[in-house]
């Protein structure tokens, strides 16, 4: 056997086993039902702590912040 051929044997051989690794996927399908959502229920933003269910409280603390970003409100003071 000549050493020479030994990388090319080598980098073939890698060559395959990449190709043949690729033929083992599985089919990947989604089984949908019509009309119906099968992803994680969406709770709403303010249900969860510190506002635990108070809209109105929510809705404050958005204003609050949107305004404190607000360049016309901030450059007044």
């Amino acid at each position: 056997m000549n050493v020479a051929h030994r990388p090319w044997k080598a980098a073939l051989a890698i060559a395959l086993v990449s190709l043949l690794a690729g033929c083992g996927e599985r089919p990947q399908v989604v089984s949908y039902h019509q009309g119906m959502y099968q992803g994680k229920p969406d709770t709403p933003p303010y249900s969860n702590a510190p506002f635990d269910g108070n809209r109105q409280q929510w809705d404050n603390a958005i204003n609050t912040r949107t305004q404190a970003q607000n360049e016309y409100v901030r450059l007044r003071d």
